[in-house]
């Protein structure tokens, strides 16, 4: 009988086919970089691409795109160039198209600032992922939209992603980068290793959650900022002020946990936790908190156990102390140039 040998050969053919979907690669050396929509984001990655010495090509169907986008990219050039251009960097590397197929058919990779809309992104991603070579990556820009809805109807869906930047795009760092139901990992990867190389600090969201994880945050705090206003509690001036000269400082470099671990002193969250969690009962703001439970206050600790490493408390604060120093010093000195007072 043949059946051993039959196993044998059915288990290479599987073994073959698993091999060629674990070893799915996508083009990460960037040459040329395609972009639709040229708005406020949109603009902001060409100019990010174009200060990192790449080709752009960019497509939007708006009256008068063209000349818009190429004013807001000399607009951006200044700040780009006092931050350092990459060789060959030219605003004249621009080449703005008629069509989607123009636009991604020769590119290496493809990033879409749409308007928020499902419909308008579902259409718009089917007629992109067509054009596009199949190993050429596509992130989409959208704030909040769940990339396994818009991407229903693409073709090749396991090299789209979400990658989710932050105004100015030419100068912050934060992209996030998410993944749908069928994005292949490699993807991921690879979308990742494609910002990082146009100098961004890309941020893995692992689940689809609407307004993934940035916007989320600021989603809680403009909801309460628009209560205190409603209130008459503050003016949008003063909630801004509570922000730029208190916690806003600290975040620019320590975020919100780590902030709150040298709250509790030498013994870190879990004092801190277990000092302040009560408040979170108290009707301090208009969204209801979590429950406070063992098993969340146990991964709180443990995860600013890990941001924390082998630093001591006093290590952190003179760390904090610094940045704070630094931070506070370029505001000044900046608001300075700019005519304002410190204050202002």
């Amino acid at each position: 009988m043949n059946s051993g040998s039959e196993f044998d050969a059915i288990s290479r053919i599987a073994s073959g086919l698993q091999n060629q979907e674990s070893s799915m690669s996508f083009v990460t050396r960037i040459k040329t970089f395609a972009a639709l929509g040229s708005g406020v984001i949109g603009s902001g990655w060409v100019a990010r691409a174009l200060a990192h010495g790449l080709d752009v090509i960019a497509w939007d169907p708006a009256p008068g795109a063209e000349a818009a986008l190429r004013a807001r990219i000399a607009n951006a050039w200044p700040a780009l160039e006092k931050q350092g251009l990459a060789p060959g960097a030219s605003q004249d590397r621009l080449r703005f198209v008629e069509t989607i197929e123009e636009c991604v058919r020769d590119a290496d990779f493809i990033q879409e600032s749409a308007p928020e809309r499902l419909d308008l992104k579902l259409d718009l991603h089917a007629k992109i992922s067509a054009a596009a070579r199949p190993d050429v990556i596509i992130g989409s820009s959208t704030s909040g939209l769940l990339p396994s809805e818009f991407y229903a109807d693409a073709v090749h869906p396991e090299r789209c992603v979400v990658g989710h930047p932050f105004n100015p795009v030419y100068l912050l760092p934060l992209v996030e980068v998410v993944g749908g139901e069928k994005t292949a990992s490699e993807a991921v990867q690879a979308a990742i290793e494609v910002y990082t190389a146009l100098g961004m600090r890309p941020l893995h969201v692992r689940k689809e959650v609407p307004g993934f994880i940035a916007d989320r945050l600021l989603e809680a705090l403009w909801r309460e900022a628009l209560h205190l206003v409603n209130d008459g509690v503050a003016s949008t001036g003063e909630i801004d002020d509570a922000i730029r000269f208190g916690a806003g400082l600290r975040w620019s470099f320590m975020g919100s946990f780590l902030t709150y671990t040298l709250a509790g002193g030498n013994a870190g969250m879990r004092h801190f936790m277990a000092q302040f969690g009560p408040a979170l009962k108290l009707p301090w703001t208009y969204l209801p908190a979590p429950e406070l439970t063992e098993s969340l206050i146990d991964r709180v600790v443990e995860g600013t156990a890990d941001q924390q490493g082998e630093r001591s408390i006093a290590e952190l604060e003179r760390y904090r102390d610094d940045c704070l120093l630094a931070v506070l010093g370029a505001i000044k000195s900046t608001k300075a140039r700019h005519g304002f007072a410190f204050a202002d």
